[in-house]
């Protein structure tokens, strides 16, 4: 009923397409609030949350602290359209928690972060090709949406309508992990790649580590050729550590991106890098950008309680990765036990893949038995787990996930999976 409700008003009935379920098939839910790591649908039922917005929800829903932040800042208005002091508390904090970082940029969402850095990449280099990589989704704007994973592979559309040609003739791909190939690219163009932009962990093909040497690799060649090294950290940033990917992985990159984690849920985004870069970006330098929405005052008070609350809590990231390996081990055991699945794992980020074989790219990912995970999805919902509507997607742990939500999941995930292949097994 709501949701063909919606699609009388709205294109699909979603503002965003991979919820519309269109992969796993079915109506999507409604959301109405959220608590925690529970989300509650408009018919009242809680749901045990493993997408948390996408990955912005580290300290899960309605945290009072962020709450608070955001009903003391409401009184004074929803937007200024001008300079605030908490702008630059926030942008402070952002660079204290990352090495190698001089300034920051806020904007409204990652899409704008990774825009603005690509065009900020050009503009510092003269250059006009960005090499990305199959499979990695960096936002919707024309020069990315080149075999981008996310929602554009969840709606069967790798590719987009209303790209100019002229536009995917300066955007070069790579497949993921293939370091080979990227050398192979850069002996080919070089001196003409303006940046190469990268989700440490691939996040929108499902959660794909990259391989060892693999971004230290990248790192090399971007140093060789004089090219920018983009980390798009939209997912990774602030949740593999507080110094994100490049903390993780001990890579440093050029301009890394970031998207609500930074305003704790909230539409923001960011650009930061040292100033020799950032200092192109207007007032100061040539390369242009701008935004009426950009600070806004709730998403900034938003964001720096969430990351005051990063700063603060020196056991965090343990316990992240410590609920991450329970449910790792859940997938492992039944792999052992002669189910064909393939786990992949980075700290609280973690997807299962129908599969037998390694998923280190693109390719190995769309080699994944959809049929199957739609089976397993609509079991786990029907059992009030919420896992992302498509094999394409991150899960995301947070650290309100107890022990006794992990248990119920595991006990859903071994029950549903056995389920899932012996219905397979009829089949055939």
């Amino acid at each position: 009923m709501l949701f063909n409700e919606a699609k009388k008003y709205i294109p699909g009935g979603v503002n965003s397409p991979v919820r519309a379920f269109g992969l796993v098939e079915g109506d999507p839910l409604f959301i109405n609030r959220a608590s925690g790591s529970l989300l509650y649908d408009e018919d009242g039922d809680a749901y045990i949350d493993y997408v948390g917005s996408w990955g912005p929800m580290i300290f899960g829903h309605s945290h009072p602290k962020i709450q608070n932040a955001i009903a003391e800042k409401l009184p004074f208005s929803t937007s200024f359209g001008a300079p605030t002091k908490d702008e630059t508390t926030l942008a402070q904090k952002i660079v204290r928690m990352l090495p190698d970082v001089d300034k920051v940029r806020l904007v409204n969402s990652g899409t704008e972060a990774t825009m603005t850095a690509l065009r900020l990449a050009r503009g510092f280099t003269g250059r006009d090709l960005v090499l990305k990589f199959e499979g990695c989704y960096h936002g919707h704007s024309d020069a990315f949406l080149v075999k981008a994973g996310s929602g554009a592979t969840t709606g069967g559309n790798p590719s987009s309508a209303g790209v100019p040609d002229a536009v995917i003739q300066n955007t070069i791909l790579a497949k993921f992990n293939d370091l080979s190939q990227v050398a192979s690219l850069f002996l080919k163009h070089g001196y003409h790649i303006a940046a190469v932009i990268v989700e440490p962990v691939a996040g929108n093909m499902g959660c794909i580590p990259p391989k060892d040497n693999f971004l230290k690799g990248l790192r090399f060649l971007c140093d060789q050729f004089g090219t920018v090294l983009i980390f798009d950290e939209v997912m990774t940033g602030f949740r593999l550590a507080k110094g994100g990917a490049s903390e993780h992985f001990r890579v440093k990159a050029d301009l890394l991106c970031y998207g609500k984690i930074i305003g704790g849920g909230l539409p923001v985004g960011a650009v930061a890098g040292k100033s020799r870069i950032m200092d192109h970006l207007a007032p100061d330098g040539p390369v242009y950008q701008a935004g009426t929405l950009s600070g806004n005052p709730l998403a900034v008070a938003a964001g720096n309680a969430q990351l005051s609350m990063l700063e603060e809590d020196q056991e965090l990231y343990e316990r992240l990765e410590e609920k991450g390996k329970v449910l790792e081990k859940a997938f492992n055991d039944l792999k052992m036990q002669g189910f064909p699945i393939w786990v992949n794992r980075v700290g609280s980020m973690i997807s299962v893949f129908f599969t037998g074989a390694e998923v280190k790219n693109y390719d190995d990912a769309l080699n994944s038995d959809i049929g199957l995970f739609r089976q397993f999805f609509h079991e786990m919902l029907k059992n009030k787990v919420y896992i992302p509507p498509s094999p394409f997607e991150t899960w995301f742990i947070s650290d309100t996930t107890s022990s006794e939500m992990l248990t119920e999941t595991i006990e859903l995930i071994n029950e549903t999976i056995k389920k899932v292949y012996a219905s397979q097994l009829i089949e055939s």
